[in-house]
């Protein structure tokens, strides 16, 4: 019960996030955060629910004696998921959010990079996006379904929260830099992703591409339009390639000089006009390709590491079948009363009156702009200041 009463708090939180966000004033929001270190342990339950999707989840699709009455328990832990790594994508936009996440943005790093191998490893093999008729399944199946299509939207979201932590470089500590640069090589692995392109692929001889949660078909004349997607791509490479101090600590060997260079294939004018940032771009590739960079100078530091994974497998290897037995009979074979009792407070969170409660401006009044009080009983929509 106290999990559930934590996901409805992330869950409010995360409505609030995006409801702020879309008027400009999450000020309040990241304040708090901040003010009580909040950040570290959003980013210790995101990679939590990682882990137990790796770990315990599979365990559970395979148990044969488990015959849940409802399948909604286990896709609400599928859910947090996103539902953390989207409320993290909404504020980290901010400098201070970045800063305020201290030793376990390493962690978040390594959480994005995880997300986006997985992403770059998808892409290669590219199917149908949509199948055309969706067969019967049962439970465990419908739910590994569920959690695959999940897990591209989560990779997505990752990517821009490791867009807006590249944004902040020359502000964190010394080690984030070196764990994107020398421990996972990123400049590489998004090279990757603007050569695959994951969110988007031909189908009947159709473009579709993926935005705001669902496919679309791309009409010929916007074929060449930058997405969203494209554009964090790319301004993570321009930082991560543009700034001083990554180009010193960066090792442009044969290998990352050769991927690196595949770029310029990419950089079309007609790119480079949606995006003028990328015109430095250009120019530093095409340096690169006539120079020989001096290798990094190998400083004598002491790196920090994540910790967050590590302690979990550490705490609890070899106990992964014995918490998924304990898991099904205490948490996810709720009795009938119990389902319905969750579905009321599921049904109360997502109600109009709560996002209304969590919205940051009051309902203005349709006739004179007066703060309103009453709402049209017909379409739900229009507020008014009097009957």
């Amino acid at each position: 019960r106290r999990w559930l009463r934590q996901h409805e708090c992330v869950e409010k939180l995360n409505m609030h996030a995006i409801l702020s966000a879309s008027v400009g004033q999450e000020q309040l929001l990241t304040e708090l955060l901040v003010t009580y270190a909040k950040i570290p342990v959003l980013i210790g339950e995101l990679i939590s629910v990682e882990i137990w999707k790796h770990k315990i989840f599979p365990v559970l699709c395979r148990l044969e004696d488990f015959k849940p009455r409802s399948t909604f328990p286990i896709y609400m832990v599928l859910h947090h998921e996103a539902s953390i790594i989207n409320l993290l994508e909404t504020v980290f936009f901010y400098k201070e959010i970045c800063e305020s996440a201290q030793d376990s943005i390493l962690d978040l790093i390594d959480y994005c990079h995880r997300k986006l191998t997985l992403l770059t490893a998808r892409s290669t093999n590219r199917q149908t996006v949509t199948p055309v008729e969706i067969p019967v399944l049962v439970p465990p199946q419908e739910l590994q379904e569920q959690a695959e299509t999940m897990e591209f939207e989560i990779s997505l979201k990752a990517l821009s929260v490791l867009r807006f932590i590249t944004d902040q470089v020359e502000s964190l500590p010394l080690s984030v830099l070196t764990r994107m640069l020398r421990t996972h090589n990123l400049p590489c692995l998004l090279v990757e992703l603007v050569e695959h392109c994951p969110w988007s692929c031909w189908e009947a001889g159709k473009l579709k591409k993926f935005e705001n949660g669902t496919w679309y078909v791309v009409p010929p004349e916007d074929r060449v339009k930058m997405t969203k997607l494209d554009g964090q791509v790319w301004l993570a490479l321009l930082n991560l390639l543009l700034s001083p101090e990554c180009q010193r600590k960066y090792h442009f060997d044969g290998f990352n000089k050769s991927q690196l260079l595949k770029l310029r294939a990419f950089l079309t004018d007609v790119l480079m006009d949606q995006l003028p940032n990328l015109v430095e771009m250009q120019r530093f590739l095409s340096h690169l390709a006539v120079t020989e960079p001096a290798p990094p100078k190998k400083d004598l530091i002491l790196e920090q590491v994540p910790v967050i994974w590590d302690h979990i497998l550490k705490k609890n290897t070899g106990k992964w079948e014995a918490i998924a037995k304990h898991q099904v009979k205490h948490i996810f074979s709720p009795t009938e009363e119990e389902l319905k009792l969750q579905a009321c407070r599921w049904a109360q969170t997502y109600s109009l009156d709560m996002m209304e409660a969590l919205a940051p401006d009051k309902p203005r009044c349709r006739v004179c702009g007066a703060e309103a009080a009453k709402r049209c009983s017909r379409c739900r929509n229009e507020w008014y200041c009097t009957r």
